[in-house]
């Protein structure tokens, strides 16, 4: 384990070769500016259309909540990318049927065709990535990321908790 002083310490420093956020944030920054740039360049999309082509590409109706929710984007943002990616018929839209306000996005066969121009590329660049580290590695990497990203509310806990003591004080 690695020894760290606690973030009340008046000395605490982040040492950024082991401060986890800041390497996730790191690659995540790197991957994605990468793949916009290519995904741009060859396709004519940048990476949050992308995102969302692959969560519509599943096949099932889904509101721009859900996709929020799924991926971390803000609501905003992906509606903003709805409504570019209707205007450029890669999705239509429908009524919720149990909410009116709600409008649910379907991938369109135009969608689904650049969804599936893409997803080579994407693959061929995970496949770079994690083509440092063994299978078993990518599996356990593979688990840890799903560990750690069930554990973010737990991180906006500690978050809160952490901010209301520092308030009181």
């Amino acid at each position: 384990m690695i020894d760290r002083k606690t973030s009340a310490s008046p000395a605490a420093e982040i040492e950024l070769d082991t401060y986890v956020p800041a390497l996730l944030t790191w690659i995540s920054n790197k991957l994605s500016g990468g793949a916009s740039t290519l995904y741009l360049k060859h396709f004519g999309v940048g990476i949050e259309v992308w995102r969302c082509l692959v969560l519509l590409a599943k096949g099932a109706p889904i509101s721009a909540q859900y996709i929020s929710q799924t991926i971390g984007l803000d609501k905003a943002s992906v509606s903003r990318c709805f409504k570019k990616m209707h205007a450029d018929k890669l999705i239509a839209f429908s009524d919720d049927a149990y909410d009116k306000r709600v409008r649910l996005a379907t991938i369109t066969r135009k969608g689904r065709d650049l969804h599936d121009q893409i997803i080579g590329l994407a693959l061929v660049r995970e496949e770079a990535l994690l083509s440092t580290l063994s299978e078993r590695e990518t599996d356990t990497l593979i688990k840890i990321l799903h560990k750690l990203h069930s554990n973010l509310p737990a991180v906006e806990a500690a978050s809160e908790a952490y901010l209301g003591e520092t308030k009181d004080n």
